[in-house]
């Protein structure tokens, strides 16, 4: 009986401790990968521009290389948006649409996870010797939910290393080399 009032005790402090640790946590999370590309301007926007071509290069398809894809009759540039779907959890269900094209420079998509998590994600593009910059950015909105202010802690590490391989990958399409599919 005394254990089970020294669990109680000590459920009784790390709890609200939780609580008020998350209000000190950010209620936005940032993720920002940057690669230098070998190839132009035009090159790497035609990869990001076109949704069709995020199956050439997007980590995400890599890993369920099955999954369902929905495409809109736009093709590319504002509007233009597919929705997915895959058993594997890791993937889950979601949907991606471009809310700001310009040409050779930057695109904007707002992405939708699971029905309830919207992130921004942002490709900037700049001509640089050798190829161009390529800056991946997402901020998503965690609001005051204290799990997810935790999780966001980790968003970098997890996210980050999936932008890192998609920038790798859409230089391999653009440079004719081997794609990696490494985990």
């Amino acid at each position: 009986m005394q254990a089970f009032f020294i669990l109680l005790g000590a459920l009784a402090v790390i709890i609200p401790g939780c609580f008020i640790v998350s209000l000190f946590l950010p209620a936005t999370v940032k993720v920002v990968r940057v690669r230098v590309i070998p190839a132009t301007p035009a090159a790497v926007f035609q990869q990001l521009n076109i949704v069709h071509n995020w199956e050439n290069w997007s980590p995400w398809h890599q890993i369920d290389s099955h999954m369902k894809l929905l495409y809109t009759d736009t093709e590319s540039g504002v509007g233009a948006a597919y929705s997915w779907e895959s058993e594997n959890r890791q993937i889950g269900k979601g949907a991606m649409m471009i809310t700001n094209s310009r040409q050779d420079e930057f695109i904007a998509t707002d992405m939708h996870f699971m029905e309830q998590r919207l992130a921004k994600a942002t490709f900037k593009l700049e001509p640089v010797a050798g190829g161009t910059t390529v800056t991946w950015t997402m901020t998503a909105e965690l609001g005051h939910n204290p799990f997810k202010k935790f999780m966001g802690l980790l968003m970098d590490k997890w996210v980050g290393k999936d932008f890192e391989k998609g920038l790798a990958n859409l230089e391999a399409v653009l440079t004719n080399k081997q794609l990696s599919f490494e985990k």
